[in-house]
C-alpha cells in the first residue's frame, strides 16, 4: 500500500522522465500575485509564465505545491474536521506546459500515471469534459476511456478563467468511484455532491484569450495547468474514502491522541482531526515567515492556531499540546519540505507561546459563554453583542465562538455581531485583500526579456562604466530623459545595489562619458522584473540621457560604507541573540540603512538589561577581533550543511552567497577556532569586522506577537549618539590618541551608566506621579455613574511613561477607568485605561477621543483597555477631564 510520500515521489519522478523540470514548491506567501492571501494551487508561482510576461529556461514543469485555504475567497476553515475532505493545508501535485505540449499529450500523461504508475483500476475511473470540447473527447477515447465514461458538463465547473479577461479554456476532470457503499451519483447528476464519486485530478487547457466584449480567440502559445489532490489519491489507494484515514494524517492524529491521553477514534475524534490538519497549516505558515498577529495573514494564522488549541482544550489538555506534535510532522514531511525541519525550533516556540497565552483567556471566555447560554431558550441564537464581547475582550474570533456553539447545536446572531464590529471588520477585509509581493509592471519583464539580467558589480567596486539599455518615465519606456526630469534607468551592468534582503538601495551619480558635465543623481535603486533588472531612480541635473549612452556610475561611497557596517553588524547581532536566548531565534525582518539598523527576530518576551548587555558586549568583542569577512558561493544544501543560517520563507536559487565572520575562542557554544557567524546573504559587507567601528543598541521592543525588534547604531552614528547622551564621551574621545586600547571598556562603562541613570529617572518620575507629587489635583478616585474614575494632570512625565502608570492605577482600582494628561513642555500627551470588566461598557479609545480635542489635538487610538493620543497644549486639561467624565456618565 503506497504511502503519501510514495505517491508524491512517483508523481514527480514520472513527469521528470517525461522531460519536466521538478520545481520546488513556492512559499505559501505569494511573490507574484497581490490578490492572493496564500498560495492555493500549483499554478500560482507560474502565473507570469502563463500570461507571457516572464520566461524561464524550461517549458515543462512539475511540482508538489503546499497550499492553504483558510481566508478570503478560498476558505475551508469552518468545515475542517467535520467532513472527509476539507483541509486548511493540502498538497497539490501538478504538471505544467508553457506553450510546449497540449491536450494530445497531457491526457495520455495523466491516464498512464494513474492507471500504470499508481495502478488505479481503469473500470473505477470516469472523466468529465466541457460539453463543446470534442477534441478532448476524441483523445480520451483513443487513450482507452469508453464513451459511456466520458461525461459532458455544460457549466463553468469545466471551464477555467484566470479573470474576466485573459487566458482561459476548458477543463477535463478525472473521478474515482469509491463504490456503492457510499451515497452519491456521477458528476452532472442530482446526487453529484455525494461521497461516492470523488474528483482526483483536474486538467486545465489554456486554449483561448478572453476579451472585454466577451469574444475569444485561440492563444498562440497554448498551455497546460493540472492539479491533483495528493490526499484524495492517497485515500483511494489506501482503501478509504476519508482523507483523515490516510497514513500521514493518521500518524498526526495518533500523535495528538498520545499527547492528550485520549482515544483517536473515540468521542474526541473530530478534535483530533482538527488538530492534525491545523498542525500542518500553522507549521508551514510559520516556516514560510508568517507570525501570529491581529491583522492580515498573521490574523488568519492565529485563528487556525486558536481553533486547534480550543479542540485540544476540549480533549482535556491542561498544558500546551500543539508544539509537542511538531516532531511527528517533521518526521512525516521534513524530507519533502526541508524548510519544515530548519524552522522546527521556531515553530515549536511560537506554538508553545501562543497556546500558553491563549489558555489564559480560553477558560474565562468559555465560562462567559456558558453563563450567557444558561439564560437563553434552547433554540435562541447567541446575541451578536455577546459574540463581539468574546472577540473584543477575550480574543475569540467569531468562527471560534461558532465552532464552540456548533457542538451544542447553537448559532450566533451574526447580524448583531457585524453591527458591533463594523469598523474592525472593514479593516480586516482591507488586510485580507492580500498583499503578496506586488506584481511588477509588465514593462520590467519586457526589459528583462529584451536585455537579460543586470550584471551587478558592486561586491568588488563602487565605480564602473555601463551602457544605458532602457529609460522609463511614468511607467512607460522613453528614448531620453532631459534636465529636470525624473525617471528610471536600466544599464547592462552596475555597481549600485538594488534594495533586497533588508538592505536599502544605493544612491550616487551617473555621468555621460561623452560629456561628463551631463550628470544625474541616483536617489534609489530597486530590483524589478522578478529581481533580474536593477532600476536606478534618477533626477537629471544637467544635459540629456538617452538609450545606448555610455556612462560612468559612482556609488555614494560614504553612504554605502555605513550600510555595509550596519549589515555586517546585523549578522553578528543575529548570532549573538541565538547564543544568548536560544536556537528558536530566527530573523523575521531587517533594515540596513546608512544611519541605523533594525533587526526583527522571533522571541516571546522582552530582553532583560543583562541580556541586552550580553548581546552588545559579544557583538563588540567580535568587532574588536577585526577578523576578515569571507564570502563563498555555494549550493543552498551545501551552505546549510556547514550551518549557514537562512531567512525562513525566503526562496534561494541554485547558488547562494555565504557570508562568514568572526572566529570563536575559549569555552561556550561551538568549538574553539570555528567560524562565529555563517549566513546566506546577497548583501554587501565590510572587509574586516573592525570596519564596523562600534555597536550600540538603542533597546528592544515588540514588533508583533512573538517577534521582538532591536534598533542599533554603528560607527560614527554610534559615537555621535553616545556623545549626545553624556558630555564625558567628548573627554573619552580626546583620550583616544593615547589610550586607544581602553576605548571599548570606557565606552561600555558609560553606556551601562547611561542606561542605569535613564531607568532610574524614569522610575522616579513614575513613583512621583503615583504619589501625587507630580500631579495637579492628586489621584483620588471618584465615582461616575457607578464607575470609579481617576484623572491626573502630570508635570515632568513623558508620554511613554503614561501606559505603565495607567496599569498601576488600574491595579489599585481593581475596577474602574483612568485618564492621565502629561504636560510635556508645550504639548500634551494623553492616555486612558479601563479595567477588563468594564471594557464592554466604557472604551479607553472613546475617553481619549473625547479628551484630545479639548487639548487642541485630533483623534487618538488603541484598544478598549488602553488608548493614547496627543494635543497641542495641556492648558484646557480640566475641560478634557470633564469631556471624559461625560463619556462615562453617558
Amino acid at each position: 500500500m503506497p504511502t503519501l510520500n510514495d505517491i508524491r515521489s512517483t508523481f514527480l519522478g514520472y513527469f521528470e522522465k517525461q522531460g519536466h523540470e521538478v520545481v520546488a514548491s513556492s512559499p505559501l506567501v505569494p511573490r507574484n500575485d497581490p490578490t492572493l492571501m496564500f498560495a492555493n494551487s500549483g499554478m500560482v508561482q507560474f502565473k507570469n509564465l502563463f500570461t507571457g510576461v516572464e520566461h524561464r529556461d524550461y517549458k515543462r514543469a512539475t511540482t508538489a505545491q503546499k497550499c492553504v485555504r483558510a481566508g478570503g475567497k478560498h476558505n475551508d476553515l469552518d468545515n475542517v474536521g467535520y467532513t472527509a475532505r476539507h483541509h486548511t493545508f493540502f498538497e497539490m501535485l501538478g504538471n505544467f506546459s508553457f506553450g510546449d505540449y497540449f491536450k494530445s499529450e497531457a491526457i495520455p500523461f495523466a491516464w498512464e500515471l494513474i492507471t500504470k504508475e499508481l495502478d488505479i483500476p481503469k473500470d473505477r475511473l470516469l472523466v468529465t469534459i466541457y460539453h463543446t470540447d470534442d477534441e478532448a473527447a476524441e483523445i480520451w477515447k483513443k487513450t482507452g476511456v469508453p464513451e459511456d465514461r466520458i461525461i459532458r458538463i455544460a457549466t463553468d465547473d469545466n471551464f477555467w478563467m484566470m479573470g474576466p479577461t485573459g487566458p482561459c479554456g476548458p477543463c477535463t476532470e478525472i473521478f474515482f468511484d469509491h463504490g456503492e457503499q457510499y451515497w452519491g451519483g456521477p458528476p452532472g447528476s442530482p446526487e453529484e455532491d455525494g461521497d461516492r464519486f470523488v474528483e482526483i485530478w483536474n486538467l486545465v487547457f489554456m486554449q483561448y484569450e478572453q476579451f472585454e466584449d466577451g469574444t475569444r480567440k485561440e492563444l498562440a502559445a497554448q498551455s497546460i495547468d493540472t492539479g491533483m489532490g495528493i490526499e484524495r489519491v492517497a485515500a483511494l489507494l489506501q482503501g478509504t474514502n476519508d482523507n483523515y484515514s490516510t497514513d500521514l494524517i493518521r500518524s498526526l492524529i495518533e500523535a495528538s491522541a498520545d499527547a492528550t491521553s485520549s482515544d483517536p477514534d473515540g468521542p474526541g475524534k473530530t478534535h483530533h482531526r482538527v488538530i492534525a490538519d491545523h498542525l500542518r497549516s500553522t507549521s508551514f505558515l510559520i516556516a514560510d515567515g508568517v507570525m501570529p498577529s491581529n491583522d492580515g495573514r498573521g490574523y488568519v494564522l492565529r485563528r487556525i492556531m486558536r481553533r486547534a488549541m480550543r479542540h485540544a482544550h476540549m480533549l482535556g489538555a491542561q498544558d500546551p499540546v500543539m508544539h509537542r506534535l511538531v516532531p511527528a510532522l517533521v518526521r512525516q514531511m521534513g524530507a519533502a519540505y526541508p524548510e519544515l525541519g530548519r524552522a522546527q525550533a521556531l515553530i515549536e516556540e511560537t506554538l508553545r507561546l501562543e497556546e500558553t497565552r491563549f489558555k489564559q483567556t480560553l477558560d474565562r471566555g468559555l465560562k462567559l459563554l456558558d453563563e450567557e447560554l444558561k439564560d437563553l431558550p434552547d433554540s435562541a441564537a447567541l446575541p451578536g453583542e455577546t459574540a463581539f464581547k468574546l472577540y473584543d475582550t477575550y480574543g475569540f474570533p467569531l468562527d471560534l465562538t461558532q465552532d464552540a456553539l456548533r457542538e451544542r447545536n447553537r448559532t450566533v446572531d451574526t447580524d448583531g455581531f457585524d453591527a458591533a464590529m463594523a469598523e474592525q471588520k472593514a479593516k480586516a477585509r482591507a488586510a485580507w485583500a492580500g498583499s503578496g509581493e506586488a506584481a511588477d509592471l509588465a514593462i520590467w519583464f519586457d526589459i528583462a526579456e529584451e536585455h537579460g539580467a543586470t550584471d551587478f558589480l558592486g561586491y568588488d567596486t563602487e565605480v564602473a562604466e555601463g551602457q544605458m539599455l532602457a529609460l522609463v518615465r511614468d511607467g512607460k519606456a522613453v528614448d531620453a530623459l532631459k534636465a529636470g526630469e525624473n525617471g528610471w534607468i536600466v544599464l547592462n551592468q552596475t555597481p549600485f545595489y538594488g534594495e533586497s534582503g533588508g538592505q536599502v538601495g544605493d544612491h550616487g551619480w551617473i555621468r555621460r562619458l561623452e560629456d561628463e558635465d551631463d550628470y544625474a543623481t541616483v536617489t534609489d535603486t530597486q530590483r524589478m522584473g522578478g529581481g533580474k533588472v536593477f532600476a536606478h531612480q534618477v533626477t537629471v541635473e544637467r544635459g540629456t540621457f538617452a538609450r545606448n549612452d555610455a556612462v560612468q556610475l559612482e556609488v555614494d561611497h560614504a553612504r554605502r560604507g555605513s550600510i555595509r557596517a550596519n549589515h555586517s553588524a546585523t549578522h553578528l547581532l543575529h548570532e549573538a541573540l541565538r547564543r544568548a536566548l536560544g536556537d528558536h531565534v530566527a530573523q523575521r525582518g531587517s533594515l540596513n540603512a546608512p544611519d541605523r539598523l533594525r533587526f526583527d527576530f522571533s522571541h516571546g518576551k522582552a530582553l532583560s538589561l543583562e541580556e541586552l548587555k550580553q548581546v552588545e558586549e559579544e557583538v563588540n568583542g567580535y568587532i574588536r577581533q577585526n577578523a576578515p569577512v569571507e564570502t563563498r558561493i555555494m549550493t543552498p544544501d551545501d551552505a546549510r550543511g556547514i550551518g549557514a543560517q537562512a531567512l525562513f520563507g525566503e526562496k534561494y536559487g541554485d547558488e547562494v552567497r555565504v557570508v562568514s565572520m568572526g572566529v570563536q575562542h575559549g569555552s561556550g557554544k561551538g568549538a574553539d577556532g570555528q567560524t562565529y557567524s555563517i549566513e546566506l546573504c546577497g548583501g554587501t559587507h565590510v572587509r574586516q569586522t573592525g570596519d564596523i567601528g562600534v555597536f550600540v543598541t538603542l533597546g528592544d521592543s515588540a514588533s508583533s506577537a512573538g517577534v521582538r525588534r532591536i534598533e542599533a547604531l554603528t560607527g560614527a552614528e554610534a559615537f555621535r549618539y553616545l556623545s549626545e547622551q553624556d558630555h564625558r564621551i567628548t573627554d573619552l574621545a580626546l583620550e583616544l590618541k593615547t589610550q586607544a586600547a581602553d576605548v571599548p571598556a570606557r565606552v561600555r562603562a558609560l553606556m551601562e551608566e547611561r542606561r542605569a541613570l535613564a531607568n532610574e529617572v524614569a522610575q522616579l518620575r513614575r513613583d512621583l506621579a503615583m504619589a501625587g507629587g507630580a500631579a495637579q489635583g492628586g489621584a483620588e478616585a471618584r465615582e461616575i455613574a457607578g464607575v470609579k474614575f481617576v484623572a491626573q494632570v502630570l508635570q515632568g512625565v513623558s508620554g511613554k511613561d503614561l501606559p505603565p502608570l495607567i496599569d498601576e492605577h488600574k491595579a489599585r482600582l481593581g475596577s474602574g477607568a483612568v485618564l492621565l494628561i502629561a504636560d510635556t513642555g508645550g504639548k500634551a500627551a494623553v492616555a486612558a485605561g479601563v479595567t477588563e470588566d468594564l471594557t464592554g461598557r466604557v472604551s479607553a479609545v472613546d475617553l481619549v477621543k473625547a479628551a484630545v480635542p479639548e487639548l487642541g489635538g485630533k483623534g487618538g487610538g488603541g484598544r478598549p483597555d488602553m488608548a493614547q493620543g496627543g494635543g497641542a497644549s495641556a492648558e484646557n486639561a480640566e475641560a478634557a477631564i470633564k469631556a471624559a467624565e461625560a463619556v462615562i456618565g453617558g
